[in-house]
Order: structure tokens, then sequence, then C-alpha cells
């Protein structure tokens, strides 16, 4: 079981490709060699990403603009991989609402819900096809330390990243016998290296930067959790932290702890 090495007619597909973690391990992988399929909803931006990453790097960048929360913009996104050699997929596209289910935009929430989990669903199961067959591919999406409990509102991104935490590790134990790398990437507050004062958080704020996993350092060690095909990559110490006390915390004090936090977001 080897992690796909870059070829001239191979891709690399990564959605939310325009922003965060998804244009950090776009600019990894370039680095390294890789063509790339970069898929968001903001065109401009992907050209301008394409073809600064093209320029320096001598790799061929497709963009694909689109809204994964939409039904058709996946199954044109499906139709048009189906006609590339992708070798490596990364799944990073997501949103986030704060407040009360009950009190929540619906059509919003929907939205969400279909492009935190039905794309990610659907878009696994394509390329899948692809690499099973082929005895080789690597598969990451991307989760969240928040996926490891129940948080008060924040009910529907929970519900997603939940998802998408147990459908990807129990995947990753499904492949390995067909040589296929599949991997969590489950982080915890994720920022850029440097955030303008002004537009600082209470949490930017309140947390030293050395606590901070940045994009940067965040893709870097995802696509060495990939090389080595682990099942959960969570990056940086802060995000650790996280990661160990949702897991083993009594839930029934947590939670709710966690819930008035997300509530005082929700109104902001």
């Amino acid at each position: 079981m080897t992690f796909p090495s870059p070829t001239a007619t191979s891709y690399a597909l990564i959605t939310g490709a325009s922003q965060g973690i998804g244009e950090a391990l776009a600019r990894e992988l370039a680095s390294a060699g890789y063509n790339l399929i970069l898929v968001a909803r903001r065109e401009d931006v992907l050209m301008a990403l394409a073809d600064s990453l093209s320029q320096r790097h001598g790799v061929n960048c497709e963009v694909f603009a689109a809204d994964l929360s939409l039904e058709r913009d996946v199954t044109a996104l499906i139709e048009h991989i189906g006609n590339r050699t992708v070798s490596i997929c990364i799944n990073s596209a997501g949103i986030a609402s704060f407040g009360p289910f009950m009190k929540a935009d619906w059509d919003y929430e929907v939205g969400q819900y279909n492009l935190n989990a039905t794309a990610v669903f659907r878009i696994t199961k394509a390329v899948l096809d692809q690499m099973v067959p082929r005895g080789q591919g690597a598969l990451c999406n991307v989760g969240s330390a928040a996926g490891n409990m129940p948080i008060p509102n924040n009910a529907t991104y929970v519900f997603t990243k939940a998802g998408v935490n147990t459908f990807t590790e129990s995947l990753h134990f499904e492949l390995k016998p067909a040589g296929v790398h599949c991997t969590l990437l489950a982080p915890g507050p994720v920022r850029a290296s440097v955030v303008p004062e002004e537009e600082q958080t209470i949490v930017d704020k309140v947390v030293p930067d050395f606590l901070w996993t940045t994009y940067e350092s965040c893709a870097s060690d995802t696509l060495a959790a990939m090389r080595r095909n682990k099942r959960r990559v969570v990056p940086g110490p802060l995000s650790k932290a996280m990661d160990v006390v949702s897991t083993y915390t009594p839930r029934g004090w947590l939670s709710p702890l966690i819930g008035r936090f997300y509530s005082q977001m929700g109104e902001g």
C-alpha cells in the first residue's frame, strides 16, 4: 500500500479550496508536484489561486466553481471528475451555524447539512469508484473535534461532523485491504498565522498564539498523516486538548457549558 505519487495525468481534488485548510492543502500539494482540481463557490478566488500555483510550481490547476450544498452542482462535479484520474481527494468544504436549532434559518441549516454531509458522502463514493479498482489512492475527509460530543446551539454542525468522523474512520478499516489510504482530519480551532488586531475575536485574544493551529501547520500535519495512512489526525496542541476533553469528560456538565458559549456566539 503506497501513497500515490504525482503524475502528469492524475489530480488531487480539493473542495473548499478558496480559503483556510483547503487552500493550505492545495498549496502543499502543488509544491509537491500534484496537479489540482480546485473546488469552491468563488470562481475569481480559485482562478487567482490556480494561476499562482501553476506559475510557481508548474502544475496543472483546474478550477471548478460550485456550490456543493446544491445537488445539481455535486452531480456536475462528479461527472467532471469521471473524466479525470483522481489519485487524492480532500473533502474540506464546510460551514457552521450557532444558536438554538428551532430559531435557525431553516434554508441555511439544510444547506449546511447538504454541504457538510451529503456532498462528502457522494464525492467520497465517486472517488473510491476510481481508487479501489486501481488499488491505490488517498482520501481525507475533514470532520471536527466538535463531532466527538453533543453541543447545544451547534446541533446541525455536530450532527454532520459526527457523521463525517465515524464514516471516515469506518472506511479507513474497510479500505486497507484495497490499498487506499483513508484519513480523518478532526481539527479544533484553526486560524491564519497572523490575525490583524481589528479582526481578532475574544477567543483569539484569550488563547496564547503558541496554542493555535495555523492553516499551514494543519495542512502539513494532515498530508504527513495521509502518507502514513493514519486513521485520524488532530493537529496542534489546542485541538489535541479539545479532542481529549471532548472524548473523556462527562457530557452531562461539559455539553451545557460549551453550549452556553456557543449560544453567545450565535447572538454575536
